[in-house]
């Protein structure tokens, strides 16, 4: 039996016109299948929670549960965070989003057809690292009462970030850019217009940055840090050229004590990988992070945007998920 979690509002409403050609290939294969179709944020959590739910009364308890995605990077992470079990659980993934960052790295085939064909078989299974981001949150509508935090844990496959970034996709999800962009076939330049006019803005904020329960340290004036998974983030920004998806760690990478202007020459070499070399920008591979700001921002976990924290943990879970792709 395979479960489909299909998105079908992804990349500007085509996502169930690709659910129909999987759902072709089910059929002439005599495959089993079940599909569920998402219907807002945070539906497809729900939804992997329940289709992934132990039932020891089910003849096939024993059998891993294949679980399809499509849709974007964020379906993805909403999907990720409702797996009950990962041990039992086999997931692949039909990238159909306007940035699909998660897949860049993995090597999918181009054609549709021969991503299907690759998942169905499920010759191959591949256990990716995953992270996990725990922070004092607070929702959008209490983001100025600091006194309203609770502890929170997510997931996260491809990256999580606090500052820049984290406002970037902030106002992608709340503004009808991103949508417009998904309309008119270029929704991978949602990123890059909000980031320009993001940087100039950001606030100038401080904080401190520990590695590992070891080193610490401090900078007077944050643009952005990112724990790194995989390679890119934001529609195909290269943040981690080095980043290994099986190790146990991520790559850490922040930006700090520089001029916003000098980010100007950092993002467009980010796209080659290739900017660790400028004054200001950090870089590290570590198993866990802790990051503590003079107030709360944006955090995000694979673009998705909903609370605000001035002291986040990142943890690098290894070789957590695992992958029919």
């Amino acid at each position: 039996m395979y479960y489909c979690v299909v998105n079908p509002s992804a990349r500007s409403g085509k996502g169930k016109d690709i659910w129909e050609l999987l759902e072709k290939k089910f059929i002439e294969k005599g495959l089993e299948y079940r599909a569920v179709f998402t219907k807002g944020p945070g539906h497809a959590t729900k939804l992997a929670s329940s289709l992934t739910e132990p039932k020891s009364s089910d003849s096939d308890a024993d059998s891993p549960i294949k679980l399809i995605v499509l849709g974007g990077d964020g379906t993805l992470n909403e999907v990720i965070n409702g797996i009950q079990n990962f041990e039992k659980t086999l997931v692949g993934y039909i990238p159909i989003g306007s940035s699909n960052d998660f897949a860049r790295d993995l090597s999918f085939p181009k054609k549709l057809d021969d991503l299907i064909a690759q998942i169905l078989k499920a010759e191959n299974i591949r256990t990716l690292d995953l992270g996990k981001l725990t922070y004092n949150s607070m929702s959008r509508e209490t983001s100025r009462l600091h006194e309203d935090c609770i502890a929170v844990t997510r997931l996260f496959d491809v990256s999580a970030g606090i500052g820049f970034d984290a406002a970037v996709c902030e106002q992608a999800l709340s503004s009808n850019t991103k949508n417009f962009l998904n309309k008119i076939g270029l929704g991978k330049l949602t990123y890059g217009s909000i980031a320009l006019r993001q940087l100039f803005g950001a606030e100038k904020v401080a904080c401190e940055i520990t590695l590992d329960d070891k080193k610490t340290i401090r900078l007077n004036r944050f643009i952005f840090i990112a724990a790194m998974v995989h390679h890119y983030e934001g529609g195909g920004f290269k943040f981690a050229p080095g980043a290994d998806l099986t190790d146990g760690k991520f790559d850490l990478v922040y930006a700090g004590d520089m001029p916003s202007a000098k980010m100007l020459l950092a993002l467009p070499l980010s796209f080659i990988g290739h900017y660790f070399w400028i004054k200001g920008i950090g870089h590290h591979v570590v198993q866990k992070v802790s990051i503590k700001t003079q107030k709360p921002l944006w955090v995000h976990t694979d673009g998705e945007v909903s609370v605000k924290s001035d002291h986040i943990t990142f943890e690098c879970l290894k070789q957590k998920l695992r992958m029919m792709n």
